[in-house]
């Protein structure tokens, strides 16, 4: 391949690291769209292929956040494990998936969560906020988490953990097929379903996507969905990009990260739809 065509690869791996890293996102969000519209690619290339870069990313980003202390593991290792059989169910039906209806259907999705995102941004969770378990279904398997971070801010939040495991499972099955990583979809359900912080949610699905994707990364090389050589000058650029992404994060408040999410899931939707 042509240097000047791996050297922009790689540099569409450090834009990618950095801005995923920050919202929580693996980033295919971006490479998808490139790959697709720029590029010209089948769409199960695409998606395999950019698997492997958000694979990298959310590996090196965890890096990054467990640095922080913001990563809560007891959840995290539940919801990666629940993201494998998804993961891997999406990679075997994305060739048969037809593509327009189901895009336009996930793509309206997201634009109306990137809605509820800009007209509420901010999260449930607070820092040193009373934790009470809700009525109804979401105190369904109620666990109660404390987290305190490198700077010594306190998180105390609480979820249901049944819930959390079948959206995590959804979200496997979805980053697998789009190849856009879970962390579009995972991150605004843990603010605002589960009462997540920001900075917990964005922490915590990098570590889910980093498991998740790189099950799904496995799946398409298998099936012969991945461009090795483009992967790895995105990948390389990636993992520089996620550190970058994980520093900036202590400077930006849990509420543009959120905006920054929205604004996120906002383009993806129209892309889909």
């Amino acid at each position: 391949m042509d240097p000047l065509w791996l050297a922009g690869f790689c540099a569409l791996g450090v834009a990618v690291g950095a801005y995923g890293t920050l919202i929580g996102a693996g980033g295919g969000f971006l490479i998808v769209p490139v790959l697709l519209l720029g590029l010209h690619w089948p769409h199960d290339r695409a998606v395999g292929t950019s698997l492997v870069v958000v694979s990298a990313n959310a590996l090196s980003g965890s890096i990054a956040y467990a640095r922080k202390k913001r990563i809560d593991y007891r959840t995290g290792w539940v919801f990666a494990v629940a993201t494998i059989p998804g993961a891997i169910a999406g990679s075997t039906v994305v060739q048969a998936l037809s593509g327009r209806a189901f895009s336009t259907i996930f793509g309206a999705f997201l634009v109306i969560v990137s809605t509820y995102l800009l007209l509420r941004p901010d999260p449930r969770g607070k820092a040193g906020a009373a934790v009470e378990r809700p009525s109804g279904p979401l105190g369904w398997g109620f666990v109660v988490r404390h987290i305190v971070d490198r700077e010594g801010t306190v998180f105390d939040y609480g979820f249901s953990m049944p819930w959390g495991i079948a959206l995590s499972f959804v979200v496997g099955f979805l980053s697998s097929i789009l190849g856009i990583g879970g962390g579009i979809v995972h991150v605004p359900a843990l603010v605002t379903v589960f009462g997540f912080p920001a900075h917990v949610a964005t922490a915590t699905s990098h570590f889910i996507l980093a498991i998740s994707a790189a099950t799904g990364s496995v799946s398409h090389y298998a099936l012969g969905h991945v461009d090795v050589v483009p992967a790895a000058a995105m990948a390389a650029g990636a993992i520089v990009g996620a550190q970058i992404g994980g520093a900036l994060s202590s400077r930006i408040h849990g509420r543009w990260i959120i905006r920054g999410l929205a604004l996120a899931l906002g383009l993806v939707g129209l892309r889909l739809a």
